[in-house]
């Protein structure tokens, strides 16, 4: 699946949510599903510069597909890493790159997100965006 598919299917799946407090609780519950995160990869190295609460990123290559991990300390931010590794893990460099992250807008999370919440979700956005361009 590529990364624009992966976001087209995300969008399908919050249709069916008639109201955001519906939508909310999705996003959190996807983040109660992150695997574990090792506390010792809770570096300052690994920390997400820009978000109001902790999180912490780390990648790995294989072949030519990155692979995203992450952790928050805030429920709701954990479920906005689940949304983001959901569309951004496992895919190409390029396809990443090449793929503009659309999805926020057609979420509503643009709209809907306090202006803290979307600062941290870009600072997340540029951190992939960042690795994927250093990886290709």
């Amino acid at each position: 699946m590529s990364t624009e598919q992966a976001q087209q299917e995300l969008v399908e799946e919050f249709e069916i949510f008639d109201n955001w407090m519906d939508r909310y609780q999705y996003i959190i519950d996807m983040g109660k599903q992150l695997p574990e995160f090792p506390d010792t990869l809770k570096t300052e190295e690994n920390k997400i510069q820009g978000c109001q609460s902790n999180v912490w990123m780390i990648h790995e290559q294989q072949g030519d597909k990155l692979t995203f991990k992450a952790t928050s300390d805030a429920a709701i931010v954990s479920g906005l890493i689940a949304v983001l590794l959901r569309i951004y893990s496992e895919r190409s460099a390029d396809d990443i790159q090449n793929t503009p992250p659309h999805f926020m807008a057609d979420l509503g999370l643009d709209k809907h997100l306090s202006p803290t919440r979307s600062n941290g979700l870009n600072a997340m956005l540029e951190r992939i965006y960042s690795v994927a361009k250093q990886s290709s």
